[in-house]
């Protein structure tokens, strides 16, 4: 049997990460094998991969060297950060410059790196319709993975820069889903007006992610969003209701009421649906569903994800 192809995973016990090497992992004629980075080898989701086959190692991100052990020997990688472990936008930047020079010392054939756009494109910081946030930003999760960008071009990194969408699964996990309000009703609060929003299931993002992997080099400099659906705040509201058998109200507020919810990050959320809904266009046009289907061929839309999620929503 040839030797497979190795693609390190970094966050692969995270949502994006996980979603790539299980992808791989279960395709059993898949020309690729998983290396397996997380911070805690011995941790139950790191213990199931390598049950999978995946071979697990321990790296820091935030350490170049111990990314360069981990990227030896391999054809490519998938690099995500995790912004809302800090909250630091200038700790993701160091940290993408990092995986670039990883990458070029290692002479990967093929990264893909998650990112996502930097709105200041859009939206300058003199432009008073959204705050600056942290001095020098608009939507600080968005706009650092985006000025990082041109560390991999300019590294001469053979990159596909891959950007997601708003994870349906932060219902579950982010406190996102439908709220009781004083009345008894649930209510999902959304600052996005009647404007789409691409959405998507965790799981999707890696296996689109494979997909782009698989192409080898068709996609290599190209910038690659996925979805499953776009999708109005009512539309999802509608979709709840019938899933969850109760009437779910769209709370439509503005993006300043959200960015004064008053939970971690509510700032950087508000500008960000701001952003999707008065940038719907530019955002939607990127995370072509149909591409994202030819992709991964399993791609859910929200009727299909929510039959399997409905009942891991937590209704408060």
């Amino acid at each position: 049997m040839s030797e497979k192809k190795v693609i390190v995973v970094f966050g692969a016990t995270g949502a994006q990460g996980g979603g790539l090497a299980r992808a791989i992992l279960q395709d059993k004629n898949s020309d690729f094998a998983v290396r397996a980075v997380t911070r805690n080898a011995a941790s139950d989701k790191a213990k199931e991969l390598a049950g999978m086959g995946a071979d697990v190692v321990t790296a820091d991100i935030d350490d170049k060297q111990s990314m360069k052990k981990a990227l030896q020997g391999a054809y490519g990688a998938y690099f995500v950060t995790f912004f809302w472990d800090h909250f630091s936008p200038e700790k993701e930047i160091a940290e993408a410059k990092s995986m670039a020079e990883a990458s070029r010392e290692a002479g990967l054939k093929h990264v893909i790196w998650s990112t996502l756009e930097d709105t200041r494109k859009w939206v300058p910081l003199e432009d008073d319709r959204m705050p600056t946030l942290q001095g020098k930003y608009k939507v600080p999760h968005f706009d650092a993975k985006g000025e990082a960008d041109h560390f991999f071009t300019d590294a001469g990194v053979p990159t596909t820069f891959f950007r997601a969408s708003f994870y349906w699964d932060n219902f579950i996990f982010f406190g996102s889903g439908p709220k009781k309000g004083p009345d008894g009703k649930l209510y999902l609060t959304l600052p996005m007006d009647d404007k789409k929003m691409a959405g998507i299931a965790a799981e999707d993002i890696g296996k689109c992610a494979y997909g782009i992997f698989k192409r080898g080099e068709e996609l290599i400099g190209k910038t690659v969003g996925v979805a499953g659906e776009h999708l109005t705040g009512q539309d999802m509201a509608d979709q709840l209701s019938e899933a969850i058998g109760q009437e779910v109200l769209y709370n439509n507020i503005t993006p300043e009421a959200y960015r004064n919810l008053g939970f971690p990050g509510a700032d950087d959320l508000g500008n960000m649906f701001q952003f999707y809904r008065d940038f719907d266009e530019v955002c939607n046009s990127v995370r072509d569903v149909r591409f994202s289907k030819e992709l991964n061929p399993d791609l859910k839309d929200f009727s299909m994800w929510l039959s399997e999620n409905v009942k891991r929503i937590p209704l408060e």
